[in-house]
């Protein structure tokens, strides 16, 4: 695939676990998520490109993002992409899905902190509250996947910790890509893992494989593996 005349990935290939988390991981401006933006179609697919993107048994390569969205595909940002000028409120009941019960119990439970300040305007939160947004947003709604860019990324530690605790149970009963630099996030939440390296994939398996050899951590990710990614 290539962005402004940049190849940006070459072949990449790997699947996700039916169960759990996948961690896609990478040094910074590999194509994490460049990556995550292909398989939701919200990338520009040119006629010559190939490539093939299957979910739940089925090609969705051409299907527009909307159509994956309400097959259960979801995707929380890297920019948490809250409405600012919303209230919190508000910005949940965007994301309501037509036909669909919404679960605010279940988002509530793993961040009270929404239901406390359902009227307060999104543009005003922390960052480690619009991350609870943004991920609250997307478990209103049945999912058969979760697509998740860097959910940790410029958080305090102890709401790092209140993030990767919501996650997991997410993980329990909806399988994650999760695209995440703090490795040890990667290693309380992931079970695979799958680096990318100039555009394309350098390694697939378990992520506890790669995480316990400083020498292989570093050598993928120029980190060790107790660092952020």
């Amino acid at each position: 695939m290539r962005i402004a005349g940049s190849h940006i990935l070459q072949g990449v290939s790997f699947g996700v676990a039916p169960q759990g988390v996948t961690a896609l991981l990478g040094r910074n401006g590999v194509g994490k998520t460049t990556t995550l933006k292909a398989v939701l179609g919200l990338l520009p697919r040119a006629a010559e490109i190939g490539g093939d993107v299957r979910f739940a048994g089925g090609r969705v390569t051409r299907q527009p993002t909307y159509r994956l969205v309400r097959e259960g595909l979801g995707y929380v940002p890297e920019d948490r992409g809250v409405f600012a000028g919303l209230t919190v409120a508000e910005n949940l009941r965007l994301a309501e899905r037509a036909g669909a019960e919404p679960d605010y119990d279940r988002v509530h439970a793993l961040f009270p902190e929404l239901r406390k300040r359902a009227k307060q305007r999104a543009g005003t939160l922390s960052g480690g509250q619009q991350q609870m947004l943004a991920i609250g947003r997307v478990l209103l709604n049945p999912n058969r996947l979760l697509l998740i860019d860097e959910p940790t990324k410029g958080l305090a530690p102890k709401v790092v910790g209140e993030v990767a605790a919501a996650l997991e149970a997410v993980a329990a009963t909806v399988p994650l890509l999760l695209v995440e630099q703090n490795l040890a996030v990667v290693r309380r939440l992931a079970k695979d893992a799958v680096v990318i390296a100039t555009g394309r994939v350098a390694y697939t398996g378990r992520a506890a494989d790669l995480l316990d050899y400083t020498e292989k951590t570093k050598a993928l990710l120029g980190v060790g593996k107790g660092e952020h990614a």
